[in-house]
């Protein structure tokens, strides 16, 4: 198999099948899983060089469905099994990604790419570096995380903290359908390699979204970028929530209840975590002179640490009250029906924004 082989099927054009997807799914909603699925299959089309495979990815379309479909479509060359070795794929993703290949790569759950993290962290998060920017690792790590879906441990961590800490990765976590697609098309194209966190809670919400005109507007380079740019999820103007992935709408929930009681809250998607967009998260505590961090993992040592302290040394002088964090208990994840008490809720996060000093 090499780079430049074709493995498209020539009686499926990508325009056909938009064309058979906009009339099958016209003012459908969309789920956020169909979203990446479409993502996966328009970029197997654009580049002849996309792979994609993991354990189950294949016959089967993922334990999530994900990949529903793909190896029908586009043959098992291009979206093929694995054996359960997260190592050896992550390790087979770098040789093809050094010989000319963008694979994607789907690691089935969060704490399931654990094995593999010495392949990450070792050669793809250093490859550039290693060679003196003579090799890119052009590849995708997707990883379903976090809970919300009653799982047990090894199924629901929260896992970004390891990835953000290690330089030369980049962390992607969408939040919403659009996003879905649009990231996913972007962290398939970059250059450099990108931990895809997927919030597995999220995979069947659904949302009034064209994908067909978010892919032509992709393609055509009319879409804005989403690779170090927060998005204002809510605007606000007396606290703001700054969070990402499965708890945006935790937070657009807790904003929708303080504004019953008079309290307006801006809500910030961080949505690339690595890069972190400075600007757009302290221009908001700047406005509000207010912020929590909302966050599921840890909160010890956490991405939501770092959010702190750098709003903390920018925003100084324009903060009316400490940041305060709304995280995850410093525990191994907890049995299912107990999820409920370790997970960010609304209540918890206006339990924070009434410790906000609004006195001072």
């Amino acid at each position: 198999m090499t780079a430049t082989t074709s493995r498209v099927n020539p009686n499926v054009s990508a325009a056909t099948a938009r064309a058979a997807a906009k009339a099958a799914n016209e003012n459908q909603p969309v789920t956020f899983g169909k979203a990446l699925n479409t993502a996966l299959a328009d970029a197997l089309v654009a580049d002849d060089s996309v792979v994609i495979f993991g354990e189950d990815v294949g016959t089967l379309g993922g334990v999530f469905r994900i990949t529903d479909g793909l190896t029908a479509r586009f043959g098992s060359e291009r979206c093929f099994d694995t054996p359960l070795a997260e190592s050896g794929i992550v390790g087979m993703a770098v040789g093809m990604a050094i010989n000319g290949m963008r694979p994607v790569i789907e690691m089935q759950f969060d704490a399931f790419a654990y094995p593999a993290f010495e392949q990450i962290a070792s050669h793809v998060a250093k490859m550039r570096n290693r060679t003196q920017g003579k090799l890119n690792l052009p590849m995708v790590i997707r990883i379903p995380y976090a809970g919300g879906v009653g799982g047990v441990e090894h199924h629901c961590d929260s896992s970004e903290a390891y990835y953000a800490h290690t330089p030369g990765l980049k962390v992607f976590t969408p939040s919403c359908v659009e996003d879905a697609y649009l990231m996913l098309r972007e962290a398939i194209d970059s250059d450099d390699p990108v931990v895809f966190f997927e919030p597995k809670k999220l995979y069947w919400s659904k949302e009034q979204v064209d994908l067909g005109q978010l892919a032509e507007q992709y393609e055509s380079k009319k879409s804005a970028t989403t690779e170090g740019q927060a998005r204002i999820a809510r605007p606000g103007s007396d606290a703001t929530l700054i969070t990402y992935g499965p708890n945006v709408s935790t937070a657009m929930e807790a904003a929708k209840l303080a504004a019953e009681e008079g309290i307006s809250l801006e809500v910030v998607d961080i949505r690339s975590i690595v890069p972190f967009d400075d600007e757009t998260v302290c221009a908001s505590v700047r406005k509000t002179g207010r912020a929590i961090v909302v966050a599921e993992a840890q909160g010890f040592a956490s991405v939501a640490s770092e959010i702190v302290a750098r709003v903390q040394e920018r925003c100084f002088h324009s903060l009316a009250a400490p940041v305060l964090r709304v995280t995850g208990f410093d525990i191994p994840y907890p049995a299912p029906t107990l999820e409920k008490f370790h997970l960010p809720s609304a209540e918890r996060i206006l339990d924070a924004v009434d410790q906000l000093q609004w006195e001072a």
